[in-house]
């Protein structure tokens, strides 16, 4: 036996490091005088030659050290050299290659590597800038951020792009062909994280001080793969070759507890107090990605969160145990390895919670330490950090921050309460019920205790000062409630985001007016109307034009003079009166039919079918669920497939050839979606091999979209399909990128297409459908009372149940929602003006002079929708935050 008494504990390294002393700092304050944190103001000629610098205490160089760091870290430059000599250091250094073995691979891990130098250099400047200045920061905290590629984007916004296109080119690779080789970030599944992700793009760019905050999933949402017509879901290995563009921080960790129970106790001061002990410990690590600026030196970071294990059960591993050994690192991991777990079970459930426990906790321990490091008083918390929650994800971090102020810092319940309110806003993304989310009372009482009597706190307060204003009316204590009672008890979250937040926005002028007159009416009649305002979605310009459609981008910066408009999307106005030069037009259908050209190939590619890109293309991507109604689109389709086959030979030449592409995941637990990709497979089998038809109609379905799939299907849409049941979309961003290319759109009159339609003309855009303030009057008609299905539909669900299309006994569910579900999406309602309205689009399509005018007209008139408007709204009126440009 081994005596162990005199050995020292063993050592995590994650614990060892983020136990470091905070380093004394020293922040320049002024001209002539800098702050030492530990300090008053140090004259400068007190001060070691080091003072302009975030300071290690422990480092403390001469001034010839000093002078050899500085030579030794000069910013690299951008010539063709050494470009080159950079891409063939990192090549044999960092890839471990030779000439002899490389490949494209190796060569865009290279390249990144290389390009990433020059990030980081920027990315450091801003940090050490920021650091001085100490501004007010926006801290932007999303569960998602569908970032893409970042190689390409990179050399965009930092404007080397055509640098190394040369360099390479004498090393024998094509740009073009590296480009593709990284693979896109699984950080994000629809517009959420990709809102997300423009939003970063536009704070770097307009130069305002603000981090990202989120979670780095290991495995993504999930690799979509069609198998015999269903979706089925994989693992999206992205990480597997590692991930150039970000940069492990394993000195960045924080304890996040689980569990446990709580201690009341009184302290030295005769208080009583609350301690949350016990229960299980993980520690979430942080990764950093630098996002850089358009047209400036701004470089600015999304740090995300990887959860890891504390311990290593090494007595257990000696015992054989090899699987309890790693369980608690298995446990651990399994937090932050996939977004959105399937929680169609208690399991996922918890994990879920898990997920979003961790990042907020982690997130506000990252935020504070950042503040302490001033030494400002706690008051000034709310004049240096505002929080932005986007979507109810992160909204448990009002109960977090509340409880380490008041717990942890000492602070009174009302001081702390005053400093919450003051620094989160908060963004609703939805009027669906079942997307606002609800965590069960239990469930947080059993995985956050402390939080839950946080919660229990902050609602009996709330209510006990509406009681005051409205007494006796019991009705409106229980609407307003953050817990919903019934067995059990749930926290409404989005509850808690409004009662903790001073700003709740919407995304676009009708949602912001429906989270006002329906889903916070009682919020607003109590907070009053300026607590709500509304902010509408953007895109960047720079990733969904300069970007993804190169040849268009050229065209308009050709034909304005100059790029400015990448920065000033109002610019593209300019261009209206090009839409009457015949030569411009000539160039603007030359591109697009390059683009369909591109996306026909694609479709060949990894589709099997040969499309033409003389037809039109229509155009459907985004996120299944029924609300989107991709239902009604694919009955469109069925019901455009019989009508071809009821014509003669001298009639079908009459009609617009079309090809219609659909792509987008379901969530893995929703069968009703999984259904409509399957439907939709399955129709496509059958008219793309009817040779009766196959000139004038295609179906196609691409897999696993995701951003760089996007930025080839974008470019190349006629028509793009935004479709929703009025009143449900709270904005759209897809739609916006479409317009911004030059496609139209077919939409309902809901979420930004109604602002779309004010901007480029009702002439330019194709409206259709039930009115918001109808829906709810119909859904009852449908309930109570007896309806027929429009003929056109009736006949197409008769198809699909004689097995036209398969066995149709799979499909019944997805059916029995127009029938027997009272058809809730009001699809039948809406059926007849929707064919209408796509035989316009069909007759408009042969006026090629015409269609082009509405394109170059309503891509020029997308100035409000650029990603800019929206963050300067945001930072103006919400953050009260200011640019801080380098100089």
């Amino acid at each position: 036996m081994h005596c162990l008494c005199n050995s020292p504990p063993p050592i995590n390294p994650f614990l060892s490091m983020s136990r470091l002393p905070v380093p004394s700092i020293i922040v320049p304050t002024g001209p002539g005088r800098t702050r030492s944190a530990t300090g008053p103001p140090v004259p400068l000629s007190a001060q070691s030659p080091t003072s302009q610098y975030v300071l290690n205490p422990l480092w403390f160089p001469s001034e010839e050290s000093l002078a050899t760091w500085d030579k030794y870290t000069a910013a690299e430059g951008n010539g063709l050299e050494q470009i080159q000599a950079s891409f063939c250091r990192h090549a044999t250094k960092t890839v471990g290659r030779q000439a002899f073995n490389m490949d494209n691979f190796a060569a865009y891990l290279s390249a990144a590597h290389s390009v990433r130098d020059r990030l980081i250099e920027r990315w450091n400047a801003t940090q050490t800038y920021h650091s001085g200045k100490n501004p007010k920061r926006v801290y932007y905290m999303s569960l998602e951020f569908l970032l893409g590629r970042s190689f390409d984007n990179a050399m965009l916004n930092m404007n080397i792009k055509e640098n190394y296109s040369g360099a390479l080119e004498d090393l024998g690779f094509r740009l073009e062909d590296l480009i593709p080789e990284e693979i896109d970030a699984a950080l994000g599944n629809g517009g959420l994280g990709r809102l997300a992700a423009c939003f970063m793009d536009s704070l770097a760019s307009l130069d305002y001080p603000a981090w990202g905050y989120g979670i780095r999933y290991t495995y993504g949402i999930f690799k979509q793969l069609i198998v015999d017509g269903y979706q089925s879901e994989y693992p999206d290995y992205w990480l597997n070759f590692g991930n150039p563009w970000e940069i492990e921080r394993l000195d960045v960790s924080y304890e996040i507890r689980f569990r446990g129970y709580v201690n009341k106790i009184t302290d030295a001061n005769g208080r009583v107090r609350f301690v949350w002990e016990g229960g299980e410990k993980v520690l979430a690590v942080a990764y950093d990605n630098p996002i850089p600026g358009s047209a400036t030196k701004n470089c600015i970071n999304i740090r995300l969160w990887s959860a890891k294990a504390i311990n290593f059960d090494f007595a257990a591993f000696n015992e054989g145990n090899y699987d309890q050994s790693v369980a608690e690192q298995k446990n651990a991991e399994n937090i932050t390895a996939v977004l959105y777990p399937n929680d169609n079970h208690m399991v996922g459930k918890v994990l879920r919670l898990k997920q979003q426990y961790l990042f907020v906790s982690a997130t506000l321990q990252d935020i504070i330490r950042r503040f302490k490091k001033t030494r400002a008083p706690w008051s000034q918390f709310p004049n240096q950090v505002s929080i932005q929650l986007n979507d109810t994800h992160p909204t448990l971090g009002i109960a977090e921050l509340q409880r380490i102020l008041v717990d942890e810092e000492g602070l009174l319940w009302d001081d702390a309460w005053d400093i919450v309110t003051h620094v989160y806003s908060f963004t609703n993304h939805t009027v669906l019920p079942e997307a606002l989310e609800r965590w069960p009372v239990p469930m947080i009482q059993d995985l956050l205790p402390r939080l839950m009597m946080i919660i229990f706190d902050i609602n009996l307060y709330f209510l006990q000062k509406v009681e005051r204003l409205y007494p006796g009316d019991r009705d409106r204590l229980r609407r307003m409630s953050i817990i919903e009672e019934g067995f059990p008890q749930y926290v409404k979250m989005a509850y808690l985001g409004v009662v903790g937040s001073h700003t709740v926005n919407g995304v676009a002028a009708l949602h912001s007016n429906l989270i006002k007159t329906a889903l916070f009416q009682d919020f607003v009649e109590y907070f009053g109307d300026s607590r709500f305002t509304n902010v509408t979605n953007g895109v960047t310009p720079r990733r969904w034009l300069h970007q993804a459609n190169p040849e268009l981008a050229e065209l308009i910066t050709e034909t304005l003079g100059s790029d400015k408009w990448l920065k000033d999307l109002s610019l593209l106005a300019n261009i209206k009166p090009f839409a009457e030069d015949a030569a411009f037009r000539s160039k603007w259908m030359a591109i697009k039919y390059h683009n369909k050209a591109r996306l026909a190939l694609y479709i060949k590619t990894h589709c099997k079918v040969d499309v033409s890109p003389d037809a039109l293309f229509d155009i459907q991507c985004k996120r299944f669920h029924e609300y989107k109604r991709q239902f009604m689109n694919i009955l469109g389709v069925i019901h455009r497939y019989q009508y071809l086959k009821k014509l003669s030979k001298e009639e079908i030449v009459k009609v617009v050839p079309k090809v219609v592409i659909f792509s987008g995941k379901s969530a893995p637990g929703y069968y009703v979606a999984k259904l409509m990709i399957k439907l939709i497979n399955n129709v496509s089998q059958v008219i793309n091999n009817d040779p009766d038809t196959a000139e004038y109609l295609k179906l196609i379905f691409i897999q696993n979209y995701n951003v760089s799939v996007a930025e080839v299907m974008i470019p190349a849409s006629d028509i793009s399909q935004h479709i929703s049941t009025a009143g449900t979309e709270a904005s759209g961003t897809s739609n916006m990128k479409f317009v911004l290319n030059g496609g139209l759109i077919v939409g309902t009159v809901d979420g930004a297409n109604i602002e779309i339609a004010e901007e480029v003309g009702e002439e330019n855009i194709w409206l259709f459908g039930t009115l918001t303030p109808d829906v709810e009057e119909i859904r009852h008609q449908q309930m109570y009372r007896p309806s027929v299905l429009e003929p056109r539909l009736a006949e197409v669900v008769a198809s699909i149940q004689r097995g036209d299309f398969g066995d149709s006994v799979i499909f019944e569910p997805l059916l029995s929602t127009l029938t027997a579900g009272h058809d809730y999406y009001i699809i039948n309602k809406d059926f007849a003006s929707y064919l209408e309205t796509l035989a316009v689009v069909d007759k408009a399509f042969l006026d090629k002079d015409t269609w082009a005018r509405k394109s170059i007209l309503a891509a020029a008139s997308m100035g409000k929708f650029s990603s800019d408007r929206s963050i300067k709204d945001y930072a103006e009126n919400i953050w009260k935050i200011k640019p801080l440009p380098q100089a």
